[in-house]
């Protein structure tokens, strides 16, 4: 049997507790306010917080935070005149009755606890919510919320809130797939184990990089062996700079992308062989050699500093001597492939917890 979520235990008694003090004050509500029905009552003050509060980009920790935001929203109305007639009736009943407005906190209040985890949960920029990674003709998106279009893939923005999993988690792949550029078609996976044989044996295998190799088939041992695999974060492999773009700059070997914060740590491979040896120098003079040597320098730095000015990526660089030791790389990733709390989340289940 799968174990109860603390956290959702906590805020469904929360939520009954006040549905029983709203269904004791209704009476006298509907009497004050001459609403017909609770349902007409509800209409009229719960359809509207979508319209007072930036929900697309507010990311609310609190119940106050929340009922502050709608009462901000709710006065620039009234101020700007918009919706007016309907708006200025309703503020007219909360300024003169006491259960009313007592009875609208306590409604914000269940409605923030019922939506918790949308209200709650930081969501990526739009402009950061699509990634494609691979060689060419070996392509494939990442969005959030996918939907084929004319244009090609998209994410749909209104629904990027209540995506359930992890954002950039194995979970997020079993819930979109991989899509495919230009066509209505998805690679999906059935399992995780599914999903982690594709990653590991056709995208990164598809490098001819025994390194990369090596880490992909240790990154799927600690997935398979962690209590939680839906939530462990995605270690992306070829993130490709410049997304669907044939004639693309740069790939880099591995990102991943912290669910929580959004933080993105690149990882690239860099042996001598592939990175720094230089070839066909016989008839060149040392001066000649030398500029061969600062190019391939300063197009391997140019790569790193455009990830970060344009992805925010930072990036680690392994050379011959970390890949003697591939597992310490990969020690290195774990350090963000542990799930972790947003920090400031509200812990409802502290107070039942601390009284035990």
């Amino acid at each position: 049997m799968a174990k109860r979520d603390p956290e959702k235990t906590a805020r469904n008694k929360i939520d009954r507790e006040i549905s029983e003090e709203l269904k004791e004050m209704l009476p006298e509500v509907l009497k004050v306010t001459k609403f017909d029905s609770e349902y007409s009552l509800h209409g009229k003050i719960g359809g509207k917080y979508a319209d007072f509060i930036d929900i697309k980009n507010e990311v609310i920790l609190s119940s106050d935070h929340f009922i502050s935001l709608w009462l901000q929203g709710y006065q620039e109305v009234l101020e700007t005149g918009s919706g007016y007639g309907s708006a200025y009736d309703l503020y007219e009943l909360l300024r003169n009755n006491t259960i009313f407005k007592d009875y609208l906190f306590l409604f914000l209040k269940r409605t923030y606890i019922r939506y918790y985890e949308a209200l709650s949960k930081k969501r990526p920029l739009i402009e950061e919510s699509e990634i494609w990674i691979g060689q060419e003709n070996a392509n494939y998106g990442i969005l959030i919320t996918p939907r084929f279009t004319a244009n090609g893939w998209e994410n749909d923005k209104s629904e990027i809130r209540h995506f359930k999993p992890k954002y950039w988690s194995v979970g997020h792949i079993l819930e979109t797939g991989f899509l495919i550029p230009s066509m209505n078609k998805r690679m999906e996976f059935k399992n995780i184990n599914e999903y982690l044989d594709f990653f590991t044996y056709v995208i990164v295998r598809n490098s001819g990089s025994k390194y990369e190799l090596e880490l992909a088939e240790l990154y799927s041992d600690f997935v398979q062996n962690s209590t939680t695999p839906e939530d462990i974060p995605l270690l992306i492999p070829e993130y490709r700079y410049g997304g669907l773009q044939k004639k693309h700059k740069y790939r880099l070997d591995f990102t991943i992308i912290e669910p929580v914060d959004f933080n993105k740590i690149g990882f690239e491979i860099s042996p001598w062989s592939t990175h720094g040896y230089l070839n066909k120098t016989k008839e060149l003079s040392q001066k000649e050699i030398n500029q061969m040597a600062s190019d391939n320098f300063e197009k391997e730095m140019r790569k790193h500093k455009d990830y970060f000015k344009k992805y925010g990526i930072f990036t680690m660089i392994y050379t011959d001597s970390d890949l003697e030791n591939v597992s310490s790389i990969f020690n290195d990733m774990k350090k963000y492939l542990t799930p972790k709390s947003a920090k400031a989340q509200l812990k409802f289940h502290i107070f039942d917890d601390f009284f035990k």
